[in-house]
């Protein structure tokens, strides 16, 4: 007797949808961003479907104590281009530090989701908030461990 294979999709209104909090002080960018992407995304269940939204929300506080590693903190930019010539606008990480900490995590972990339809949905689920209030304390949201290494 074969036994077959079966590839179970759950469907995104099945998901079982939980808040997490995430502390970033003193935690490094990348390494955070990327276990960040991984739950909004859904990767950390066992019942991923790449085609669907079946991750959760993370609230990440405390994003004005992330840190960087090497001379990242001197050397890295963010640009955007207006889209006219000679548009192409650059800030430093310092600047974006000072102005909006939010940004540098939404970004990171922007740039880690798929780039399409599917993305710009799951970026929604992410909060991000510089110091250690936020507004989401009615959804009761789990502290979700990042290891560091």
């Amino acid at each position: 007797m074969k036994q077959e294979k079966i590839t179970r999709f759950i469907k995104p209104e099945d998901a079982d949808r939980k808040w997490y909090l995430v502390d970033a002080r003193d935690k490094v960018l990348g390494r955070l961003a990327s276990e960040i992407a991984k739950v909004i995304r859904g990767k950390n269940k066992p019942a991923f479907t790449p085609n669907f939204d079946t991750g959760d929300f993370v609230v990440v506080i405390n994003a004005s104590h992330i840190k960087v590693t090497g001379k990242r903190e001197f050397l890295k930019t963010y640009s955007h281009h207006s889209g006219y010539p000679g548009g192409l606008k650059t800030k430093s990480f310092e600047e974006i530090m000072a102005k909006k900490p939010e940004f540098i995590i939404e970004n990171a972990v922007k740039g880690m989701l798929p780039k399409n339809r599917l993305g710009n949905k799951l970026i929604k689920k992410l909060k991000v908030y510089a110091g250690e209030t936020h507004p989401h304390a009615a959804q009761k949201p789990e502290p979700l461990k990042i290891l560091e290494k």
